[in-house]
């Protein structure tokens, strides 16, 4: 596999660094599931802080293979993050820059690639992962407003940007309510081909409109649908309901689809 090659490299050059405290790997890597396709999640943790410094990110970057090019996270809310582009073999390799302080906050247990004096294994061992679960009460107050914007723009004839919107609604609430429905990390819509049952995919896959208005309108229903569904399986009776909104947001709708 490309990106054992890539590791045995990248160990050779961090077991001859004294800055460099230690190397993880997580994603796919740990659940057996890598294949030729998947990218590398790597987790580097330095003496020193290193995250600060985006020249000193791109210089052990560059020291660890052919680096084509690479950018920090800001994109996805952490900026500790370099998202790099390797050769030699051709791989995408995420970098995240921590001090042994920052390691003992994380969403998953990685695996040790290398580890100098044996402080990884014990911030594994003595603290917990902790994956930040959704928020309903926050999909709640916005999704059927947003369902009221997308109306809107099927109205306007702006169906490009509705088709944009339901990307969104799917990486924001349907897809990481179908994958606690179905025991997985809510991870957006990550591998919910293989993660979700077949008949929560096919409910998914009829949130996905080709680029006409009645099938945007029809998307939109099914978007209702199925939050509808989940919400009703999932949330407890302490998230607080927008029901007026919903109903209004329903009725526009339909105002919208009658207009034609």
């Amino acid at each position: 596999m490309i990106q054992e090659h890539f590791i045995r490299n990248i160990l050779t050059v961090i077991k001859a660094d004294d800055t460099i405290t230690g190397l993880t790997v997580g994603g796919s890597w740990l659940t057996n599931e890598m294949d030729e396709y998947s990218d590398l999640d790597l987790i580097l943790v330095t003496k020193e802080k290193v995250s600060d410094n985006r020249e000193m990110m791109f210089s052990y970057a560059r020291s660890f293979g052919k680096f084509l090019s690479g950018f920090t996270g800001e994109h996805v809310g952490e900026p500790r993050l370099l998202i790099c582009l390797y050769d030699d073999p051709l791989l995408h390799v995420d970098i995240k820059f921590l001090t042994l302080t920052e390691f003992y906050s994380r969403v998953e247990d990685p695996a040790i690639l290398h580890d100098t004096d044996g402080q990884l294994e014990k911030i594994l061992s003595e603290t917990a992962a902790r994956y930040q679960l959704p928020d309903y009460q926050w999909m709640e107050d916005r999704f059927w407003i947003w369902i009221h914007y997308a109306t809107l723009k099927i109205g306007r004839g702006e169906w490009m940007e509705a088709l944009d919107f339901f990307a969104f609604i799917r990486m924001t609430i349907l897809g990481p309510l179908l994958q606690i429905k179905n025991g997985q990390l809510p991870r957006g819509v990550r591998k919910v081909e293989t993660g979700l049952v077949k008949p929560d995919l096919e409910k998914l896959i009829l949130t996905i409109p080709v680029y006409e208005r009645a099938a945007i309108i029809t998307a939109l229903k099914n978007s209702i649908i199925l939050y509808d569904e989940l919400s009703k399986q999932l949330f407890g009776e302490d998230i607080k309901r927008q029901t007026e909104t919903a109903t209004k947001a329903i009725e526009y709708l339909r105002t919208v689809e009658e207009k034609k």
